[in-house]
């Protein structure tokens, strides 16, 4: 697949984080409060500052935290919609670069992926409402 750096994906991102991509963005020095946030279902995402995810240089449009970045960024722009199952995301221009095989190696990846952000969540919602 192809990627023309056009920074739609990083444009207002609710990327998901799992835990080891936080503790990899932490090894590489970043820390927790830049980068992550919870929302109320125990759920960690990428920060935005000023309408971008907080690793996206806009002027060079390209990530800051590229060899570091989260396994969802990897992973796209193979994604999951609850409608279709997995597929190339709409957003992404270069969407129809993504091989077939490419779309089934990912697409795995990205259902094991939800499921253990989905397991952390809760986990951490269980935490939050002892």
């Amino acid at each position: 697949m192809r990627c023309s750096h056009c920074g739609i994906c990083c444009t207002k991102t609710g990327m998901l984080l799992s835990n080891a991509d936080i503790e990899l963005l932490e090894r590489a020095g970043y820390g927790r409060r830049e980068f992550v946030r919870y929302d109320k279902n125990g759920y960690a995402k990428l920060r935005n500052r000023n309408g971008y995810c907080v690793f996206y240089d806009s002027e060079k449009h390209r990530c800051k935290a590229y060899k570091h970045r989260p396994s969802g960024c990897r992973i796209y722009p193979v994604v999951y919609s609850e409608e279709d199952g997995v597929i190339a995301d709409d957003l992404c221009p270069e969407k129809d670069t993504a091989s077939a095989d490419e779309l089934k190696r990912k697409g795995t990846k990205v259902v094991k992926l939800l499921d253990r952000i989905d397991s952390e969540a809760e986990t951490r919602k269980q935490r939050i409402s002892l």
